[in-house]
């Protein structure tokens, strides 16, 4: 399920470029398809999809699949509200796999067959990592958000799997990219603890979790737990203060709806309520935590500062808000890379 909404395609241009550019798109690229888009859902010239495919397409015939991987990912952004929006979400993942042998680092794609809400789904992961890496090494388990999932996300994992100290193993949370379920509090948290259960059966000797985004609230659920052995929390809300507010900007209210499954937009109450089983208020009040760092910038406009501020003083819990940037730091990515990078060596060393 899922639905189309009012929005400006300007405006994603003002708030991702910087995103965009990181992910490997040229200036002037990303200069021809913001001149050429004027409309964010239709499947013709001027359309989001179009445009983006059709510079996809191109890199894919110049021979770069990574690149027009990036692209497709580009054209299902935000949500896959649309046929048009589905099938780019396909072509990326096929593109993805071209460039798999290509990768600096070992590639390997599984698909879990995992419990969730008394049943079963079928999870997509990713493994990456270094060649050589010791079989009980520790694994990282990663996730993105509500529209920035596992492939979009590739030269993070990249960069983490080339630290030498642990696998990398992605996929993406409930409601998002190729999940066949909804979002929900509950149903997301048992399909992440059923990825992290899969981890340690592979051998591995530690087990953490690093989220960004919405996937940082799984992180901060899971290391609050205590059901891994470290958990960072990347820009993760985590409902530090009942009724603290919903995003609203740049179509995020509409891009978190999707994730929940709703086939229509829904009232604001509607989506409070939903938002409201987020909270993690209870475990927050608990001391059952193991390591965890916490940061995200300070000027985030889709989360409260106090939903990082919230772990200062907690024990083994490291806390930065990063000052001058925003929603999980995009504008200053290499300094809050700095900062995990070596958290996670110290954190996962023998």
């Amino acid at each position: 399920m899922a639905y189309a909404f009012p929005i400006d395609p300007a405006e994603l241009f003002v708030e991702r470029t910087p995103q965009m550019l990181s992910t490997g798109i040229a200036p002037a690229d990303l200069d021809g398809v913001r001149t050429q888009i004027v409309d964010m859902w239709a499947d013709a010239p001027g359309g989001w999809v179009f445009e983006w495919s059709r510079l996809a397409r191109r890199y894919a015939e110049n021979g770069q699949p990574s690149l027009a991987a990036v692209a497709f990912g580009w054209a299902k952004f935000p949500t896959l509200a649309t046929p048009a929006m589905r099938t780019a979400l396909e072509n990326q993942l096929e593109q993805y796999l071209r460039a798999a042998p290509d990768f600096p680092v070992a590639f390997e794609r599984r698909v879990l067959d995992l419990p969730h809400k008394g049943g079963r789904t079928p999870v997509p992961v990713h493994i990456l990592s270094m060649k050589g890496l010791a079989a009980d090494a520790p694994v990282l388990v990663v996730t993105g958000g509500v529209d920035t999932w596992k492939m979009d996300m590739h030269g993070l994992f990249v960069a983490l799997a080339l630290m030498g100290v642990a696998r990398v193993m992605t996929f993406d949370i409930a409601g998002t990219g190729e999940s066949q379920v909804a979002m929900s509090a509950d149903g997301g948290a048992e399909i992440a603890e059923g990825v992290v259960a899969a981890a340690r059966a592979m051998g591995a000797r530690k087990v953490a979790y690093f989220g960004v985004s919405m996937g940082g609230h799984f992180a901060a659920r899971l290391g609050l737990s205590g059901l891994v052995d470290a958990a960072v929390d990347f820009g993760g809300p985590v409902g530090a203060r009942p009724g603290g507010g919903r995003p609203t900007r740049f179509g995020m209210f509409d891009i978190v709806a999707n994730a929940l499954g709703h086939d229509r937009r829904p009232e604001p109450e509607e989506l409070s309520a939903q938002m409201a089983g987020f909270s993690l208020r209870a475990l927050l009040d608990q001391d059952r935590n193991g390591p965890m760092l916490v940061i995200n910038g300070a000027d985030d406009v889709h989360v409260p500062q106090e939903d990082t501020l919230v772990f200062e003083g907690r024990r083994a819990t490291s806390v930065h808000l990063i000052p001058g940037t925003g929603h999980c730091a995009t504008t200053k990515s290499a300094e809050a890379f700095a900062i995990i990078q070596a958290w996670l060596r110290d954190v996962l060393a023998d």
